[in-house]
């Protein structure tokens, strides 16, 4: 038989003390952990897609986020629970028109093929657009530096650090004014690819976008690749300097040039998958951060996965591809022929015509 233990009144009221002393050290040797303050100068159109992936992350997170967005804005909210959004009533020079047409322009051109100087001359009014989009980014961050209230409210909130996409260089401008420390997210910037702003990339083995070579040169491709570098110092030229680089002189000094700002950015999150690129250099303050986009996916409509289910050693073995038709017959084109080299199987559902399932398809395809 079992005795109850019985412990002195005294040796309790110890015991309690020595609880209380141990979590009260503990409560005292604890970090008290804040979320931050983050501002945000985005870059409209597809890059805002990526940028509001971060941004979610940071909110599910604790951190408090400001997005400032011009009143033109493509796909920026000016309302949304992960942001507090400040509407500047200016233009960031993005037309829609303008990239709209130089996309499809680019399609036909790999459908039919073009020659040298086509390619050029639509890079050349790629590079007016960029020009004309970059004098009314600035005008936007004149306004800006030229609106004390705004300015002082931006200081007396305290951010702790600019997010921004160097694609244009509001942000970077912005966040040396204040005097805040500087992340980018990070693929293509004014100058061209993120890397070739701040890593080393010999051209004898680092690809310049665009010019379709690997690491594996021969002489020529080395060639046309100096060639591309080249159209890219060009762009630096007609793009970045004659805009940039007097209105960095009036506000940050004669002395001081748009590249120093620029590459004193403390992080550079880069959205590429440094597994997919050839071997290079990189610099310690780079984090690839490629696939931060992916969610988990979500269940096939029942009708859908029933296909896919009977056809189970297809989609195993190639993937699973699914095709909306629509856009018109020049991205209906580019679908085809991205996978007209995959075995398939087609289903058509009510609503479209089963005699044209498949049609003028590879003979890898049946329906």
């Amino acid at each position: 038989m079992l005795t109850p233990l019985y412990l002195p009144s005294g040796s309790l009221s110890e015991m309690y003390q020595l609880t209380l002393l141990t979590l009260a050290v503990l409560l005292c040797s604890s970090s008290p952990v804040n979320g931050g303050k983050v501002l945000v100068f985005p870059v409209d159109g597809s890059h805002w897609i990526n940028m509001n992936v971060i941004i979610e992350e940071l909110h599910a997170r604790g951190h408090e986020v400001t997005v400032l967005r011009p009143s033109d804005t493509w796909y920026i909210k000016p309302d949304s629970p992960h942001y507090k959004a400040i509407t500047i009533n200016l233009s960031a020079g993005f037309d829609r028109q303008n990239f709209g047409s130089y996309v499809m322009k680019t399609i036909n051109m790999r459908r039919h093929g073009s020659s040298v100087w086509s390619r050029i001359s639509l890079e050349y009014d790629l590079l007016q657009t960029f020009y004309q989009m970059g004098k009314q980014v600035l005008q936007m961050v004149e306004g800006i530096f030229e609106d004390k209230a705004l300015m002082q409210s931006l200081r007396d909130a305290k951010y702790d650090l600019v997010l921004t996409d160097p694609a244009i260089g509001g942000g970077v401008l912005l966040g040396h004014r204040l005097g805040l420390p500087l992340v980018f997210n990070v693929r293509w910037t004014i100058q061209g690819e993120g890397h070739q702003a701040i890593t080393p990339s010999p051209l004898s083995y680092i690809p310049v976008p665009g010019s379709e070579v690997t690491d594996k040169m021969t002489f020529m491709q080395r060639v046309k690749n100096f060639l591309y570098y080249i159209f890219t110092c060009f762009q630096i030229w007609y793009v970045v300097e004659p805009s940039y680089k007097p209105f960095v002189h009036r506000h940050f000094g004669s002395d001081i040039y748009y590249m120093e700002l620029f590459q004193s950015a403390d992080i550079w999150l880069m959205r590429n998958d440094f597994t997919f690129e050839f071997p290079r250099p990189t610099m310690p303050n780079i984090i690839y951060m490629s696939g931060f986009q992916c969610k988990p996916s979500k269940p096939l409509p029942k009708q859908l996965e029933e296909f896919v289910q009977r056809h189970q050693k297809l989609n195993t073995s190639a993937g699973l591809v699914t095709v909306m038709h629509g856009g018109g017959g020049v991205m209906i084109w580019v679908k085809r022929k991205s996978f007209k080299r995959m075995k398939q199987k087609w289903r058509c559902f009510p609503t479209m015509d089963s005699s044209k399932c498949g049609e003028n398809q590879t003979k890898n395809i049946s329906g």
